[in-house]
């Protein structure tokens, strides 16, 4: 990812402060643990009553938390607690809930075991994450570390010529202090952290971006922008023929090649060595035959014209979105990516997963409705502060899933795994 000074100083200032990050990476001591030591979801193979019981008295047990309304053993408030989520309301679509772990995390802010819950429809998802997350934890975890953040909202203004481009674009580099000081009288949350320019012709989009607190951040960016826009609009001496509060550049929603080159949300990186025993063990092949496998497919995703490269980020992020009220439709741009693999020195399988946009949140929007918000206490991310502890989850989960499926496309198994899990019978 391209960088200016002032985020690659912040970056700096990232790793610097993780004291312990050295030795996150050291902890990594493949094949110390067995999987005697391994907790066990019970029944993963049973769709019966009683089976989803011991499950919730499970998870009870590891992480105190009950899921009543998740389970369906409380019912659900009156409509409008709804209210600021959807309009004319009729009822709810249900999607199945599974959990997945424990997933273990060496991360800044994410650190121990997780019980992650995705929600799906697609059988076989959850089972091969849940492997993903058995073999990482089986050699010492995964370290996850959010790196930066931001949250952009770009206005265009049009004007009659390059030259009251130029006099509006001084002004405005001029007045950058005063905008910052609007945001902080519009939102509690908000901070603007940056402003660019990008001319075309005889209009100009200025580019906004904030860091947003807990929050995901797209009403509030776009509420602060509108404050600055007004103002510009009433005190600017070269007036645009009109203007608009987006102009499509932001990559909201979208997979661009900004999401993949800057940063959108919150930017994590999650690496981890898995053992040639594990390996073998649990996912079937080999780090040889992973590695091999990973490679051919880069080869063609870049065929493809595919925007990153990755195996399937889109299922594990939907599902985790779903779980946790994040705005969904954000995968599109959440998803554009890099999965790597590689053989290490003494044979081991490294892989790595980047997700530059994550744009997740822990509080507003959907993460406030009952059972969104007992999945969001179940991995720890319901108090203040646990937005970028939430991404550095996310990342972990991601990169499960990724070793899983590719350790099914090298040996084979893919198509088992959807007969088994994906079918009636």
């Amino acid at each position: 990812m391209s960088t200016s000074s002032a985020k690659a100083q912040k970056l700096l200032e990232l790793i610097g402060s993780i004291k312990s990050y050295d030795q996150l990476l050291n902890d990594l001591k493949p094949g110390t643990l067995s999987l005697q030591d391994q907790p066990r979801i019970p029944e993963p193979l049973s769709w019966t009553k009683d089976a989803q019981q011991k499950r919730l008295d499970f998870l009870k047990e590891q992480t105190g938390k009950t899921l009543e309304m998740l389970s369906g053993r409380r019912r659900l408030p009156e409509p409008d607690v709804f209210q600021g989520n959807i309009e004319q309301y009729i009822g709810l679509t249900q999607v199945p809930t599974g959990v997945i772990g424990p997933l273990a995390i060496k991360g800044t802010l994410a650190n121990g075991d997780f019980y992650v819950p995705l929600a799906t429809s697609e059988g076989a998802l959850v089972a091969s994450y849940h492997r993903g997350a058995r073999a990482t934890r089986l050699c010492g975890g995964i370290v996850s570390v959010c790196l930066t953040e931001g949250v952009q909202r770009a206005p265009l203004f049009k004007f009659q010529s390059l030259n009251q481009v130029g006099q509006f674009m001084q002004w405005v580099l001029q007045h950058i202090d005063a905008f910052r000081g609007m945001v902080g009288q519009t939102s509690r949350h908000a901070k603007l952290e940056d402003v660019r320019l990008n001319m075309e012709g005889n209009q100009v989009v200025l580019v906004f971006e904030f860091t947003t607190g807990d929050a995901a951040g797209q009403n509030m960016v776009t509420l602060c922008t509108e404050t600055i826009c007004n103002y510009i609009m009433a005190h600017t001496p070269v007036k645009p023929e009109f203007w608009f509060i987006e102009s499509n550049y932001s990559g909201d929603k979208k997979a661009t090649s900004l999401s993949f080159t800057s940063v959108r949300g919150k930017k994590v990186t999650a690496e981890a060595v898995i053992t040639q025993k594990v390996v073998k063990e649990i996912l079937g092949t080999t780090p040889a035959d992973v590695a091999r496998y990973w490679q051919s497919s880069s080869v063609t995703a870049v065929q493809s014209g595919s925007i990153g490269i990755q195996g399937h980020f889109a299922n594990g992020l939907t599902a985790l979105f779903l779980a946790t009220g994040q705005d969904v439709a954000c995968v599109a741009e959440a998803y554009v990516g890099i999965t790597r693999m590689e053989v290490t020195a003494d044979g081991n399988l490294y892989v790595s997963v980047t997700l530059p946009s994550l744009t997740v949140g822990t509080i507003g929007g959907g993460t406030q409705l009952p059972t969104q918000r007992e999945c969001l206490a179940l991995i720890g991310c319901d108090a203040p502060g646990t937005a970028r502890k939430f991404a550095e989850i996310c990342g972990a989960t991601i990169l499960a899933g990724e070793l899983s499926i590719a350790a099914a496309m090298a040996n084979g198994n893919f198509s088992k795994a959807h007969r088994l899990f994906g079918r009636k019978k």
